[in-house]
């Protein structure tokens, strides 16, 4: 008997759930961010996150492989189903304006235990993302200077891999950097500096648009759907993944002048905007050019030289690097929330979360991404370690979708600012669609996937289960 009721103990200790009102006390109080951001703030963040490499790249890749010219359903069919776990977190960070994004509102939701196996889920996603992405970025950049006759010695130019003559990747070390140093400047002025750079990426896309729709060929529209709908269903489960980074928005809760009103918004409009410009590119880009030229690395650039618009591609291959430069602020700004939001429940040592007296900016917890990604992106040669960036973000959008209905039935109560339309369908429509991609991963993925979740229990019952700041407030509520 005496087991039992320690076991029961045990039980409501692993799964203590954190008030909503404690959390956005923790959010309101000395320990909070500082409130900085509005609706276009967010709109910009999230197309920062979402327009880089998929439209740039991925979009020929679709089209030659899985969907030809239908393509466009492809895109519109997964914007779609990116849409049901949006709106899902539209509904939380409306009702929860505080940092954290999935792992804060699993906190609420599931208790301490799940909410910690998300926040390391999301470390594993942002974490992997940024190394991923400032690889990308050195590569791209490297292409770009090489058309102008520059090139860096081979050791510094890629990750450590001495058969290929490689040590140190240079200029993914170089950006992760700098934009450690906008960060650092604080969320209002990083946040102008990613609006303009998002503001002139989405410049050259509608050039891209307004100059190819002049040499689009209607004849290359057809056949319209070579690979049969199968092929778009294929297209749609790959170009899914373009739009993952959105979620990124929810980590800025805690930094809106209005986040019941503005997030809702911020999260919303950014998908929709990239929906439009995918879609848009998608149908002038296989107008232009026969969809079985475009598998290569470049495709919307590749298509601007196709029809002789060279003038035109080296905008697009500017707008292409600063599009993978602002997803990659993001993903480091959504780390740097998730260290910070984290380390104020106690789950990881607390200074990670100490800030600066005047603008309130996390900066042990912006030095930590800082390594991290560096440590990453400069000497890890990553290949199919980026399948678990999308394995993670899957994982996240499943847990936040059941979130909301659970807390429909628990707390019918609680003020809902934004509400998930027909939430017994939408929800499960988004674990669907996610679950579907999730099954869909490499066994190698699964197991790394595993692996990581161990390490993250070890260090939980280490480290976080002793430190806990709900712990710590339940002990004192009850002596």
């Amino acid at each position: 008997m005496e087991f039992l009721s320690r076991l029961v103990a045990l039980y409501a200790t692993l799964f203590r759930k954190k008030p909503m009102d404690f959390t956005v006390h923790q959010a309101k109080g000395n320990k909070g961010l500082q409130k900085a951001l509005g609706a276009f703030d967010l709109t910009m963040l999230g197309v920062g996150a979402v327009i880089g490499t998929g439209i740039f790249v991925m979009t020929g890749v679709v089209a030659a492989e899985h969907s030809g010219p239908a393509i466009v359903l492809s895109f519109l069919l997964s914007g779609i189903a990116c849409a049901f776990a949006a709106l899902c977190y539209a509904e939380f960070a409306s009702m929860i304006p505080a940092s954290g994004s999935a792992y804060t509102y699993g906190y609420t939701v599931f208790g301490e235990l799940f909410a910690w196996i998300l926040g390391w889920d999301l470390i594993l996603e942002y974490g992997l993302a940024c190394s991923v992405v400032a690889s990308g970025w050195s590569a791209y950049f490297q292409e770009l200077i090489r058309g102008f006759g520059l090139h860096l010695p081979t050791e510094i130019s890629s990750a450590f891999n001495p058969s290929a003559g490689t040590y140190f990747d240079l200029m993914a070390t170089v950006i992760v950097f700098a934009l450690s140093l906008i960060l650092l400047s604080g969320v209002k002025e990083s946040s102008r500096i990613n609006d303009i750079m998002v503001l002139i990426k989405i410049g050259v896309v509608l050039l891209f648009i307004v100059v190819g729709a002049f040499y689009v060929q209607p004849t290359n529209w057809t056949p319209f759907m070579p690979f049969g709908f199968d092929g778009v269903v294929q297209g749609a489960a790959t170009a899914f993944l373009s739009y993952i980074g959105f979620d990124a928005v929810s980590s800025a809760s805690e930094e809106v002048r209005n986040p019941q009103r503005d997030m809702p918004i911020g999260i919303l409009s950014s998908l929709a905007v990239c929906m439009v410009l995918y879609v848009a590119v998608s149908l002038v880009l296989t107008g232009m050019v026969p969809y079985t030229k475009l598998n290569v690395g470049d495709p919307v650039a590749f298509a601007l030289r196709f029809v002789h618009q060279d003038w035109v591609a080296g905008f697009v291959s500017l707008g292409a690097i600063l599009g993978i430069t602002t997803v990659l602020f993001v993903m480091m700004y959504g780390q740097t929330r998730l260290f910070f939001a984290i380390s104020r429940d106690g789950l990881l040592p607390k200074s990670i979360s100490r800030l600066t007296k005047g603008k309130k900016t996390p900066v042990f917890s912006i030095l930590l991404t800082w390594g991290m990604a560096t440590v990453f992106s400069a000497l890890i040669p990553l290949g199919e370690l980026a399948q678990l960036v999308n394995i993670g973000t899957l994982f996240a959008f499943i847990c936040v979708s059941i979130g909301v209905v659970v807390l429909r039935i628990k707390r019918p109560d609680i003020k809902r600012n934004f509400k998930v339309p027909f939430v017994y369908v939408i929800p499960f429509l988004s674990v669907l669609a996610c679950g579907y991609l999730m099954i869909n991963l490499t066994g190698q993925t699964w197991i790394r996937f595993i692996i990581w979740f161990v390490i993250g229990l070890v260090i939980y019952f280490a480290f976080g289960f002793r430190h806990s700041e709900l712990g710590k407030r339940k002990k004192q509520l009850h002596s």
